[in-house]
């Protein structure tokens, strides 16, 4: 059974959150997102990294959430060849929740940059972009640079909650204009 014909059948929603790490930073800001997108009601959260996730949990997901270490400004080739494998699910996903974050190992590393390259692939896919949460900052997505700490994740649980929110929203109104 796929991930989403299983999310399906318990009447929850599906939070795909896909990540490169080079170093491990980006694995741990993946996982500390999907503890919040797990926080929203009947929300689950599958953390997959660039070269695990597929085809199938990435069209069941009712939101993707991807992120990467800038790599020149951009998002790394590993992420990026996600988004090239599954062009075809393009259809599938025009409609769902699509966010970005982005981890860097200087201040001024270029995450904002890294971020609109993922959102630009989620637009070419016809998803709705959610950026993070006001108190959080209110841009792009989340992103950081050096240690992990205790702010950070808190902000980072936050930012998971809310695009599990809006995306069982936006999944809610689907269904509704389906029926």
């Amino acid at each position: 059974m796929t991930p989403g014909a299983f999310c399906a059948l318990l009447n929850t929603m599906n939070v795909l959150i896909i990540y490169h790490s080079r170093t491990g930073r980006t694995r741990e800001l993946a996982n500390e997102i999907a503890e919040g997108a797990a926080r929203a009601d009947a929300a689950e959260a599958i953390v997959r990294s660039a070269d695990e996730v597929t085809r199938d949990e990435f069209v069941a997901a009712d939101a993707v959430i991807a992120g990467s270490p800038v790599y020149f400004g951009t998002m790394t080739a590993e992420l990026k060849s996600v988004f090239d494998k599954f062009v075809g699910t393009r259809r599938k996903m025009e409609g769902k929740v699509g966010a970005a974050f982005a981890t860097s190992g200087h201040h001024t590393g270029g995450k904002e940059t890294t971020m609109m390259s993922i959102i630009q692939a989620f637009l070419i896919y016809g998803m709705i972009i959610v950026g993070d949460p006001l108190d959080t900052g209110g841009h792009y997505g989340i992103g950081f640079s050096g240690e992990m700490t205790d702010e950070l994740r808190d902000q980072a649980v936050r930012f998971g909650e809310r695009v599990a929110r809006i995306a069982a929203a936006v999944a809610s109104s689907r269904s509704q204009s389906a029926s």
